[in-house]
């Protein structure tokens, strides 16, 4: 019985291997037949990735040059380093630097826990009428231009403005140093904390509904709920949100921080974001504000890699 069962044994296991090999020799002989389909369909993909990622990174080299746009990067003069160390010796660096990373990380603080706060309040809404209108209302400010946006707090905290006028107060709120980061930080949040809870509302959806009832049937409360339902649901989005959020602490964006700028709170809303435009496009020094980029986006990279490491190891070896 025994030498019939592996007589008949191996003829089945060699069918299987024919026809695995068919699968295989037939999928790659429909990628020889139709191989222009792939070319059409994945060209665009890989020209767009190639002139719009790879291509401008060419352009590093002007940090280390004296560019001259007639004489292009080939014809321009090798400087090495010399940009980088007339930046870290400029005696506002500091300052840039201290604004900069101050305004991320107050912003990473206080921004960062807000969306996934709405996002456990709405998971606790039955009505679904009232929770979608608050999602609407919530969401809305994400779809203002951020022009828009810096326009209306100028409105907002002019000396004639409707907060002055609730306060009874005439305070230009715009020229006052110290309170351009909350300005900056608050109208961010406002904006943007109603987008950011999607993810984690739509991590919420996939929480468990019968340890949920398990929880209440047991006398649970809500804090006691979210810590045992809620929370294991989103944790992981949480953490990879948070290295993200972390790794970009130096790309703050200069359209918001220049346009929220004025000459009197300048101690404080001078970034390096700013002072590369200016400096840049403004100046026409093209390779002194490409080093400094090149600084910004290196601080940046060191940053990903060192929280990713951190949060990896606290969270059991699970990073990125």
């Amino acid at each position: 019985m025994s030498t019939d069962i592996t007589m008949t044994s191996k003829p089945m296991e060699s069918t299987k291997r024919v026809i695995t090999s068919k699968k295989k020799e037939s999928l790659w002989q429909y990628m020889q037949k139709h191989w222009q389909l792939y070319i059409v369909f994945l060209m665009p993909a890989f020209l767009l990735t190639v002139i719009f990622k790879y291509l401008p990174m060419g352009g590093i080299l002007i940090a280390f040059q004296d560019f001259n746009p007639m004489k292009g990067i080939a014809g321009s003069t090798w400087t090495g380093f010399e940009n980088f160390t007339r930046f870290f010796n400029s005696p506002d660096f500091m300052s840039y630097l201290a604004n900069t990373l101050k305004l991320s990380i107050y912003g990473l603080l206080w921004g960062f826990p807000v969306p996934i706060i709405l996002a456990l309040l709405l998971n606790r809404l039955q009505n679904r009428k009232l929770k979608s209108g608050i999602q609407m209302i919530l969401y809305m400010p994400n779809f203002i231009s951020v022009i828009v946006l810096c326009g209306m707090v100028r409105i907002l905290l002019s000396v004639n403005g409707p907060i002055n006028m609730l306060f009874h107060s005439s305070i230009n709120f715009m020229t006052m140093p110290e309170a351009f980061r909350s300005i900056y930080i608050i109208s961010g949040i406002w904006q943007g904390a109603g987008w950011a809870s999607i993810m984690y509302t739509a991590s919420l959806s996939n929480a468990s509904h019968e340890l949920r009832e398990a929880a209440i049937i047991d006398g649970a409360n809500i804090w006691q709920q979210m810590k045992v339902v809620d929370w294991p649901a989103i944790k992981g989005m949480v953490v990879i949100q948070f290295i993200l959020s972390a790794g970009n602490i130096m790309s703050i964006g200069f359209e918001k921080a220049y346009a929220l700028q004025t000459d009197l709170n300048n101690p404080t809303s001078e970034i390096i974001a700013t002072y590369v435009y200016k400096k840049g496009l403004l100046e026409g020094n093209y390779s002194f504000s490409t080093a400094v980029g090149l600084f910004n986006t290196i601080i940046n990279v060191v940053l990903l890699v060192v929280v990713n490491k951190i949060v990896s190891k606290m969270n059991d070896g699970q990073g990125i």
